[in-house]
């Protein structure tokens, strides 16, 4: 064998090697921003059965107070917002949702015989269990964006990722508390409307 038939092997070689490796890292990248659109996709969905959970406890505490009408109109437009929402405007989704379940709650408490409604009970149960699978969905998601930004950032994922203009993705931040109080309204000063 010559010289020239050599180094065009190990040309081939390294070529073979190189093709591999950028095959590998598309690849995997490609799985990890997937399913984190997939993951994301989850959390649309239960936010958004959440929302109609909520619209559905109103419905059942409005026949003992009176919610006004842009409480209702404002839960059907969060709804309609969930979808398409990215991780920035879901933490605001999540705020405004939180606030609302905490305001129907305080309605429900000044309430015993509303409390003690087995659909109402059954309801807040259901809004608490969505909000633990939310949190089980929001906990995947940012494990699956620190492993590709991970790999957007790490050498020589970071070359495959620059090359087909993969950014990071954002994490989905929600906080874990309401900011301020839930504002009640539709409650008369003697506890009944």
């Amino acid at each position: 064998m010559d010289t020239f038939t050599l180094g065009l092997g190990a040309l081939a070689f390294v070529l073979i090697v190189l093709v591999l490796a950028f095959v590998t890292y598309y690849n995997r990248l490609f799985r990890f921003k997937n399913a984190s659109e997939a993951e994301l996709g989850q959390i649309r969905v239960a936010m958004k059965k959440r929302f109609d959970m909520i619209e559905q406890l109103l419905g059942a505490v409005k026949g003992y107070t009176k919610f006004e009408r842009e409480v209702f109109e404002k839960v059907a437009t969060l709804r309609a917002q969930v979808m398409g929402s990215g991780p920035a405007n879901l933490a605001n989704l999540q705020r405004e949702s939180a606030s609302l379940f905490g305001s129907i709650r305080a309605v429900a408490e000044a309430y015993p015989n509303l409390k003690a409604s087995d659909i109402v009970r059954n309801l807040m149960d259901a809004i608490v269990s969505l909000e633990d699978e939310i949190g089980r969905h929001r906990y995947t998601y940012n494990n699956i964006v620190q492993e590709f930004n991970t790999m957007r950032d790490t050498i020589p994922s970071n070359f495959v990722a620059g090359m087909l203009g993969m950014e990071k993705l954002e994490y989905l931040r929600f906080g874990d508390e309401v900011d301020s109080p839930p504002k009640v309204t539709g409650i008369g000063t003697d506890g009944r409307d």
